[in-house]
């Protein structure tokens, strides 16, 4: 069996696409756990008389984010989305299958896959990390080896990585002692260099083998730190860099994301009359309604226009559609397929 872990927070309007679509497209032997930190019961509540099969965990700080929820619906109190339950994830994970896929609620999987097969394939090629999307952004091919491994998978090495010992990665990405600069000033690294680490990891989308999973994010504090997990990664990956498959990836995308909505209002201020938190609350009652169809536009992303009818009397839609436009933009620019 595979775990598929769904971190989720107060989208459950999301939360319930992200299965819906893994029982339409995913097949194998597989358990579906959600690691639930504040989404209110009266939805959980729906999601449970929906899909009695899957496991919803709560977060130590569960009802806490709850009542932050409800404070922010009746006066505006903000809600701070920085508070990460990251041991409650690491401590299920630890617990988990030997092979998992780790994503969250406003994710989706798009085509169809076998969890056994990939399992299959990830013991027989000795694969780490199968990305099983990487949001169209095909840029970062010119920095990967790629070579067909199987049918469906080819492995994803890549190219000229410094890797060193977790100290002098520390260095590297916070530019401890001038390190970065100075290896800027001898043209060894440039302004990208520090993205290309991302070869090694995924955040929403890859099936890992569990133990690469837990070291890469081993001693997160509370927080997802960016940096620490590259640096972790780029440590676990020098002492396997001769085995070619440790990074592999589908030929096919099966995973998307939406780029229409954030978690809380601490993500993504752009500084529009757009409140993330107010819109979510919207789209969250109107599917409790059985109004806001879960899978509208699927496999794509919810349409604009489907949003706004359910939330244009209470929210500014001018201000929406710049809030989105800003949203997107940020991942247009990193070469990655938004619409």
């Amino acid at each position: 069996m595979s775990d598929i872990f769904i971190k989720s927070f107060n989208r459950p309007f999301y939360l319930d696409r992200c299965i819906s679509s893994i029982y339409q497209k995913v097949t194998g032997d597989f358990k579906i756990k959600i690691l639930d930190d504040g989404t209110p019961e009266k939805y959980l509540d729906k999601i449970r008389k929906k899909y009695p099969d899957v496991e919803i965990l709560l977060s130590n700080s569960y009802e806490n984010k709850v009542k932050a929820i409800a404070a922010n619906i009746k006066s505006g109190t903000s809600i701070n989305g920085f508070e990460i339950p990251t041991k409650f994830w690491y401590d299920n994970v630890k617990n988990s299958s030997d092979y998992i896929i780790v994503t969250e609620d406003d994710v989706w999987f798009t085509e169809c896959i076998n969890l056994d097969e990939l399992k299959e394939n990830a013991r027989k090629f000795n694969i780490h990390l199968l990305k099983l999307g990487w949001l169209g952004n095909e840029n970062e091919r010119k920095y990967l080896n790629l070579n067909s491994i199987s049918e469906n998978l080819e492995s994803a090495q890549p190219k000229d990585l410094l890797l060193m010992n977790k100290k002098l990665m520390t260095a590297f990405f916070h530019n401890q002692y001038k390190f970065f600069t100075i290896l800027y000033k001898l043209k060894a690294v440039n302004n990208y260099t520090p993205a290309k680490y991302w070869a090694l990891n995924s955040i929403l989308m890859g099936f890992f083998k569990k133990e690469y999973w837990l070291e890469i994010w081993k001693d997160m504090d509370g927080k997802v730190d960016e940096k620490k997990q590259l640096i972790n990664a780029a440590v676990i990956y020098k002492k396997h860099r001769k085995n070619p498959n440790f990074i592999s990836r589908l030929k096919k995308e099966v995973m998307k994301t939406t780029f229409q909505s954030s978690a809380t209002n601490s993500y993504h201020q752009y500084g529009f009359d757009f409140d993330v938190n107010q819109f979510n609350y919207l789209i969250n009652e109107a599917w409790l309604r059985n109004d806001f169809d879960a899978l509208q536009n699927f496999p794509k992303d919810f349409s604009l226009d489907y949003f706004k009818n359910f939330v244009s009397e209470k929210i500014n839609i001018s201000e929406f559609e710049k809030w989105v436009e800003k949203f997107r933009k940020q991942y247009d620019d990193m070469g990655c397929i938004t619409k």
